[in-house]
């Protein structure tokens, strides 16, 4: 399926969406290119908020936006294949049969697939600034972002550890 398909259908049902990713084998490289993917689009959604910052505080936009970019591209997915480790170990401890790998691919695949609603936020974010539109859009895209998340872990969390 496309990428995109991917996505339209970890709508619907997440977990089934993980274990097709994870039947297709363990790639590292297909794990690095989705957390990747996931941090450019999160540095894309970004760029609205930032724009907005720089106008109304009168600064410089260009120093904002290459803060974020090292954040993103760089800071951002090593923290969050930290934050897969943790996850793995956790559900280690819970009884998980599940591979590194399968860890990574739920968390990494979960931040891209809610990506749409992250830039949603960013739009949000850009055009109306604080208040209660921002939090409502940023709370559903945590929780579309958590189910898809403890979905895909449990689905990568049956299938055993390679």
């Amino acid at each position: 399926m496309s990428l995109s398909r991917e996505i339209l259908a970890t709508y619907r049902g997440p977990g089934a969406v993980v274990a097709r990713l994870l039947s297709q084998g363990p790639r590292e490289d297909r794990a690095l290119v989705l957390v990747m993917a996931a941090c450019a689009l999160f540095f894309v959604a970004q760029m609205p908020a930032l724009a907005r910052q720089a106008h109304m505080q009168e600064i410089e936009l260009n120093p904002l936006l290459g803060g974020a970019l090292l954040a993103w591209l760089v800071i951002a997915p090593l923290l969050f294949y930290l934050l897969a480790f943790v996850a793995q170990i956790v559900a280690r401890v819970f009884g998980g049969k599940g591979s590194g790998y399968g860890a990574r691919l739920a968390l990494f695949w979960a931040l891209l697939a809610a990506s749409p609603l992250v830039l949603l936020n960013g739009l949000v974010a850009g055009f109306m600034g604080a208040g209660p539109q921002l939090t409502l859009v940023g709370l559903i895209w945590f929780a579309v972002f958590l189910w898809f998340w403890l979905s895909g872990m449990r689905a990568a969390q049956k299938a055993p550890a390679a």
